[in-house]
């Protein structure tokens, strides 16, 4: 059965998509723990990030490289994190949190509850920025 992130990829799930190359999706986290945490993952399901080949896992950093210039221009922030957990989803994925403080890092804080028009704004201003 496919994981909800290749049912995002594919269309099947709606997304707020920031960005899409042959190899990687990333989109907005709809449970944010700060405006503009994005998800970005590889279009190929693999479960655990350090079982990618090591071609797919470089070109997904350079990827997420990419879209974490994008969110900290679009988003205001001192930095953009970066977190690999993996035990959410079965799919291997990247976490890339505007941050302030080392405490918008913090995954067992509440997180975030968007509507609809903000994820878009932020998804459109994030997009800009590519």
């Amino acid at each position: 059965m496919a994981s909800i992130f290749t049912r995002i990829i594919n269309g099947e799930i709606p997304s707020y998509k920031i960005a899409e190359d042959e190899n990687y999706f990333a989109f907005l986290d709809i449970a944010p723990l700060a405006k503009g945490h994005t998800l970005v993952v590889p279009k190929k399901e693999v479960d655990y990030l350090f079982d990618m080949d090591d071609t797919l896992l470089a070109g997904l950093t350079v990827f997420a490289k990419k879209v974490a210039r994008a969110i900290d221009q679009a988003v205001p922030c001192t930095r953009v994190g970066v977190v690999v957990i993996g035990l959410e989803v079965p799919h291997a994925h990247i976490h890339l949190i505007p941050l302030n403080s080392v405490k918008d890092i913090d995954f067992g804080r509440p997180k975030l509850k968007l509507e609809k028009e903000e994820l878009e704004k932020i998804s459109d201003a994030i997009r800009r920025k590519l």
